[in-house]
Parts: C-alpha cells; sequence; structure tokens
C-alpha cells in the first residue's frame, strides 16, 4: 500500500499541487495568455512553502534587464531554520524561455498589460512552478458585470436545484 509520499493530511507538507492563488486577479484583471514559470528559490523558502502559509494576492512579475522577477510576493520565514533564513518579500527570478520573455515583454511595453500570478503550485515533480497570465486592467463597469453574471449563476444553480419551482 504504497500512498504518496508527503500527504499535506497526514504530516501538513505539500509534496505537489496548490500552495497559493491569486483569486482577486481574475476579478481585477481580464486574463489573456498564461504560462508556467519555473521559481529561482532557497532552502528555506521551499520549506516554507512547503508549509502552505505563502501568499500571491498583491505581487505581479516585471521584466526587467532580460529576466522575469516576481515582485512583492510573500512567503513566510521558516521557522526552524537559523540565521541563514529568507527574506520574506524579495524579489524571486521567474524562470522562462527567452522566446516567452520577449513576448510577454513587448505585449507589457506595447498594449499596456500587467504580468498578473495567479498560482503558486508544486508539479508533479515536486519542483515549484507559478502560472502567471497576461492580464489587462478592469474597469469598475467590467467588474460590476463579473459581479452579476456570477450572482446570476449562483441563483440560476440554486434554481435548478430545486427543481426549477422559483
Amino acid at each position: 500500500m504504497a500512498g504518496p509520499k508527503n500527504d499535506k493530511a497526514k504530516n501538513g507538507v505539500i509534496s505537489h499541487g496548490l500552495v497559493a492563488e491569486n483569486r482577486r486577479a481574475r476579478y481585477d484583471y481580464a486574463i489573456g495568455e498564461t504560462f508556467e514559470a519555473g521559481l529561482v528559490l532557497t532552502g528555506t523558502e521551499v520549506k516554507s512553502l512547503r508549509l502552505g502559509k505563502a501568499q500571491i494576492t498583491e505581487s505581479y512579475a516585471s521584466p526587467e534587464k532580460g529576466e522575469l522577477w516576481l515582485i512583492n510576493a510573500h512567503i513566510p520565514e521558516y521557522l526552524q531554520a537559523n540565521r541563514f533564513n529568507h527574506e520574506e518579500k524579495r524579489p524571486r527570478k521567474l524562470l522562462v524561455s527567452k522566446k516567452q520573455l520577449a513576448h510577454l515583454d513587448s505585449e507589457v511595453s506595447r498594449a499596456g498589460n500587467t504580468i498578473v500570478p495567479l498560482k503558486l503550485f508544486f508539479n508533479d515533480q515536486g519542483r515549484a512552478k507559478v502560472l502567471i497570465g497576461l492580464g489587462k486592467g478592469k474597469k469598475n463597469y467590467d467588474k460590476r458585470e463579473t459581479e452579476r453574471d456570477r450572482d446570476w449563476n449562483r441563483d440560476k444553480a440554486r434554481i435548478m436545484k430545486d427543481g426549477g419551482r422559483g
């Protein structure tokens, strides 16, 4: 009976799967293309991520000097570490191909888009990845429309569950 090596329910550690999600991103931005990027992390950052305490709600990605950087992502300090612990909000390098970087850079500079992190997760090999999306900021009326659609879908599901008797 060989199950998964690290099961979150068993010992509180994430071996693969979702660590953090930016749920507000799809509300604030119209997300177009999405890309999967690797992260350059230190050992204590990985251990802290495995505990599932990271936050990416206020973060964004920025192409600078031929590299892509994740800015303002919060990975808390690993409590069991010694004096070589990491800084919580330091810029972290994202790993994408040169072709993807050139595409993202041109989209950001040309169309006024923003590179928004959507999810932070561990893939099946146990490597930390971030799903980034090319987003264009929504206006307030777009946000209200999104809310209206979400509320209608919720009400529609409730009506259908009750057998169509409103």
